[in-house]
Formats: structure tokens, C-alpha cells, sequence
């Protein structure tokens, strides 16, 4: 760990991103200067002594309940989402290798040419050994977004918190780009955020966080070292807990 590194109480978290993170300004597919950067962030964390685990969804490529919803048979279509979220998974594996960041891309569906397979004992030697484990393809299960993957995955590796980047710098009574008026939370039960809908996960994810009591920490993805800054204590977001 660099000697200027601030301090931080998390040991090992859980960074869950959007494929749509990874579009930057496109309206589809991967935007290299966009990963870069997100690995970027990844770096300031990874030099405080963090361990990582990662999920990127597949929604810049293709999203299971669109097609699904377009006459395509649902599980066929929860596959192909799920291969999505492999490459994206490999994009962010070669941004943080050119970081000299060691890192190692798990996948839920056996495929040993570019994925190692899901092994919970070995992946957690993985974190212990400092390498970055980015979880792909979901579940391997269809109907199962990624956003429970994530949390199930935290909970398997025992993580302290899930880390949900988005686009904005919290959780919203409604939607702040739409809504001038929009109220933000400094904290919020997970029951409300079911009950009011406020869109953080999934239902499955946030009921698996809830019984588990693992916290939500919803921050921006677009503020600049806002990742860092949050596990340093500072920065502006919402914590969904008990």
C-alpha cells in the first residue's frame, strides 16, 4: 500500500457497474477510454489494500428481458445476456492489467479458454493473494439479473458492503434528471427502497442483501475519484441498510 493512501475500514468490497457504464458516450457496445478510466478508479482502490470483487452487466451489448420481450425464448435470451456480461468482464481485465493490476475474470458458465471456472475457495484465494476477481455471467442461471449475482457473489466472498455505481450520487425519492424536486437519502431501509420502488436493484437482490445484512452504498460512477473518496470516508451517496 502507498505510504499516502488514506485509511479505510473496508477490507473486501463488492464494485457492481452497468454495462451501460461502460458505453461512455455511445449508444452501444465498449467505449476503451470509458473503461480505462473506471479501471482507473479500480486502481486508487486497489493501492489502499482493498480487496475487490467486480460485476459489469451486459446491457450495452444485450440485455436478456429485451429480447425476451422482442418473442426471443427467455432463458435463450438470459444466455446470451450472460455472454454479454463475459466481454465485458474481459474488456475490464485487459484496462486492469495494463494497470498492473492482477486480475482474474470468473465465470458461472465453463468456458476454460478465457474464464476460470467459479470455485468459492479459490476465488477467495484470489483476493487474498490482492488479484481483482471480476464475476461474469451472472448466476448461470437465467432469470436472475446481475445485480443478484452480485450480491450473491458478496455474500459468498464476504464482502463488507456492495458498491452500486451509477449516474447519479445516491438514491432519489424520484428521478433527480427528471424531477427538480428530487430528494436524495443519506440513508435508506431496505424495505423502503421495496416498497417504494426506488429502483436500486432488483427485488431478489435487494431481499438477499436484506437477509444477509449487507449494506448498499449507491455513489456515482461519473464523479472522479468518487469511489476512493467513499471508501476514505468523504464523498456524497446513500447507504441502503437495516
Amino acid at each position: 500500500m502507498p505510504q499516502d493512501a488514506p485509511q479505510t475500514t473496508f477490507k473486501r468490497v463488492m464494485l457492481k457497474i452497468s454495462g451501460e457504464a461502460l458505453m461512455g458516450d455511445k449508444g452501444f457496445g465498449l467505449n476503451p477510454p470509458t473503461v480505462e478510466r473506471i479501471a482507473r478508479e479500480v486502481q486508487t482502490v486497489h493501492e489502499m489494500g482493498v480487496e475487490i470483487c467486480m460485476v459489469i452487466g451486459g446491457g450495452n451489448i444485450f440485455r436478456g428481458l429485451q429480447g425476451s420481450a422482442q418473442g426471443m425464448e427467455r432463458t435463450t435470451a438470459d444466455y446470451m445476456g450472460m455472454l454479454a456480461t463475459v466481454m465485458n468482464a474481459l474488456a475490464m481485465q485487459s484496462a486492469l492489467e495494463g494497470l498492473g493490476i492482477h486480475t482474474r475474470v470468473i465465470s458461472a458458465i465453463t468456458m476454460n479458454e478465457v474464464a476460470e471456472p467459479y470455485i468459492r475457495r479459490r476465488a477467495v484465494r484470489h483476493l487474498e493473494k490482492k488479484r481483482v476477481c471480476i464475476f461474469a455471467a451472472g448466476t448461470g442461471n437465467p432469470y436472475f439479473t446481475t445485480d443478484t449475482a452480485a450480491t450473491l457473489r458478496a455474500n459468498e466472498m464476504s464482502c463488507e458492503a456492495i458498491f452500486k455505481g451509477t449516474k447519479v450520487d445516491g438514491v432519489y425519492d424520484k428521478d433527480p434528471a427528471k424531477h427538480a424536486d428530487a430528494k436524495r437519502y443519506d440513508t435508506v431501509s431496505y424495505d423502503d427502497v421495496l416498497a417504494k420502488r426506488l429502483g436500486v436493484m432488483d427485488a431478489s437482490a435487494i431481499a438477499l442483501a436484506r437477509d444477509n445484512n449487507l449494506p448498499i452504498i449507491v455513489f456515482s460512477l461519473d464523479e472522479p475519484g468518487g469511489f476512493r473518496g467513499i471508501l476514505a470516508g468523504e464523498g456524497t451517496y446513500t447507504r441502503v441498510q437495516g
